[in-house]
């Protein structure tokens, strides 16, 4: 089931996705689960997916505005060079990590597809990078890597857009440069877990006004699914609702020589087959006096 956030000129709310349409399910059932992540903390899936059964749809998608999939989760974690080469691109000599970089972003730094992604006047090294997201369904601690499939409720996309000049901008950390406010994306929906057979061949690809820049495989990437939510899990309490990105392949901007940073009008879209395509616009950031 294909799952979303959406926007009315009325009203907000969150449903599935039949065809081109949407049955809304949050105004019948905001008395008891006002949005979709009380839908997963509450593990209400089987309910809705079989009030959706005898429901006709209520919204043609090109009616509606995409929200972000999880409008407020307590964690965004994001996972930094995790494919086979990434490590060879910042040519810096290293091994290959032993443990999974990672990183927290804010709900504020991201917007839903078609949305505009902003450059902000303080920085024009606007970056992509097109990830595969997990959406968790049951949290937990220490999870096994072999109870991993348990924890997840379903996959997204991340456009992880990154001002770069910025993720450098002090000694230890990477955090301003991943946070400025609607400097990326998530979406456009959440396809649950029971609509994967496995999670082992899923393919990414990135697009800047049509030109491949990313294109791999979750079969490259250094630290799995069943390792991430288990390595995760050690150290923090993994909540219903969370978002993990899993990490980009090689192909941002960054990497080419000279670098090719994202300008205003420039479309990014993320696809992953089995999930959908993720799609946005830039636009400059205006700023208020």
């Amino acid at each position: 089931m294909k799952l979303v956030n959406f926007k009315t000129n009325k009203f907000t709310s969150y449903g599935c996705i039949i065809g081109d349409e949407i049955i809304d399910l949050g105004s019948r059932l905001k008395s008891e689960l006002p949005d979709m992540i009380d839908v997963i903390r509450e593990n209400q899936y089987d309910r809705i997916r079989e009030l959706s059964e005898t429901l006709t749809p209520d919204f043609n998608l090109e009616d509606i505005e995409f929200n972000i999939p999880i409008k407020t989760p307590e964690k965004i974690i994001c996972i930094g060079v995790n494919y086979g080469n990434r490590n060879a691109e910042y040519k810096d000599g290293s091994d290959a990590p032993k443990y999974p970089s990672l990183f927290l972003r804010t709900p504020g730094s991201f917007v839903g597809h078609n949305q505009n992604i902003l450059r902000p006047p303080e920085s024009e090294q606007l970056d992509y990078e097109g990830e595969i997201v997990i959406v968790v369904g049951k949290g937990g601690r220490r999870i096994k890597p072999e109870n991993f499939a348990e924890h997840i409720f379903g996959l997204t996309i991340m456009n992880e857009g990154t001002i770069r000049d910025w993720v450098r901008h002090a000694k230890f950390n990477v955090t301003q440069g991943k946070n400025f406010a609607k400097s990326a994306s998530i979406g456009p929906w959440i396809v649950t877990a029971d609509e994967f057979n496995s999670y082992d061949n899923l393919s990414i690809e990135t697009r800047v006004n049509g030109e491949i820049r990313q294109n791999d495989s979750i079969s490259n990437m250094i630290f799995k699914f069943p390792y991430l939510l288990s390595y995760l899990s050690t150290f923090f309490e993994l909540k219903p609702g969370d978002i993990i990105a899993t990490g980009t392949p090689v192909g941002a901007g960054a990497r080419f020589d000279p670098p090719i940073w994202l300008k205003p009008d420039d479309v990014i879209e993320v696809h992953v087959p089995s999930i959908g395509t993720l799609k946005n616009s830039v636009k400059d950031e205006s700023i208020m006096g």
